[in-house]
């Protein structure tokens, strides 16, 4: 049976926004966008982040800018439970917030795109040929994810993906900031 799988992104839903994790002390990371970029990280020790707009106070964010996914307790359980294989979790200081939080680093990159199944494909033959610019209407071969919960893409880290059982569990916690979009079946 073929497992379905969804690219989480950012919500259409009020929230708040929270700007790109720094060292404690507010120094930027040199490569802000590590946590986005599919591999191992050593640990980057205490970092914090601060509140770019307020909003509600969701349990599951992405970074404003480099897009880095931001969890609460309860959602890095999901992930510690269903995918300890697949990522990395590391401590965050939330702005004026006491409750711990998370950066999810998911450390499995898997080529899988079915290019001529996706709706709309660019390439980034300018920056980093062979890689994609922007792919509209995604779709992955779920024969090809290797048994992997979390990942992200190939010649397209943008996508954060996230199995269909991980997708349900994050829905039982509640209150996300993201929505999820199927890249698997018709």
């Amino acid at each position: 049976m073929e497992r379905d799988f969804y690219w989480v992104r950012l919500g259409d839903v009020p929230q708040w926004l929270i700007e790109t994790p720094t060292r404690s002390s507010g120094e930027a990371f040199d490569e802000p966008w590590m946590f986005a970029d599919g591999r191992v990280l050593e640990e980057p020790g205490r970092m914090k982040a601060l509140i770019a707009t307020p909003g509600e106070r969701r349990a599951f964010v992405f970074s404003v800018i480099e897009r880095a996914p931001i969890v609460s307790q309860a959602i890095a359980n999901v992930f510690r439970a269903l995918a300890p294989d697949d990522g990395q979790l590391f401590p965050v200081t939330l702005e004026g917030e006491a409750d711990p939080f998370f950066v999810v680093n998911a450390t499995r990159v898997v080529d899988c795109i079915d290019e001529a199944r996706c709706r709309e494909v660019h390439h980034d033959d300018e920056n980093v040929a062979g890689e994609y610019r922007w792919i509209y209407g995604l779709r992955i071969d779920p024969a090809k994810t290797g048994g992997a919960q979390v990942f992200r893409l190939k010649k397209f880290k943008t996508a954060f993906i996230v199995s269909e059982d991980i997708k349900n569990a994050l829905e039982r916690v509640g209150n996300l900031g993201v929505s999820f979009e199927r890249v698997t079946g018709a």
